[in-house]
């Protein structure tokens, strides 16, 4: 009986040492997965910031002036003043629509059947 119990504890040693050595494997992989990650993430920030610089020398105000003179009468831009922008009185708002709240839903369905709307109250 001693005998079979030893078996079956090395067994287990030996089930556990597999399982053990398979989770090292896992974590091995995941870490050099992350490591890779890493890096890219590294290299696609440097590349940011270098398309951010570019950015910026593309759009500097003296470069854009420059190339708006050399091309203005190819593009048939005109001179931005102060009369291209309007008023805050021509601006056409939309009409307030009414809030009821939680009441909206409960009123769509009042109306032609005798509702607040026909009755001037609620029933």
């Amino acid at each position: 009986m001693k005998g079979l119990v030893y078996v079956m504890l090395a067994v287990g040693v030996m089930a556990l040492a597999f399982w053990a050595y398979g989770q090292n494997h896992e974590t091995q992989q995941a870490l050099r997965r992350v490591a890779q990650l890493e890096r890219e993430i590294g290299q696609t920030r440097e590349q940011l910031g270098i398309f951010r610089a570019e950015w910026a020398y593309l759009n500097r105000p003296d470069r854009l002036r420059d190339l708006v003179e050399m091309n203005f009468d190819r593009l048939g831009l005109m001179p931005l003043g102060a009369a291209h922008f309007g008023r805050i009185e021509e601006v056409a708002y939309p009409p307030p629509s009414p809030d009821f709240g939680p009441m909206a839903g409960a009123l769509d369905g009042l109306e032609g059947q005798g509702g607040p709307a026909q009755t001037g109250g609620y029933p």
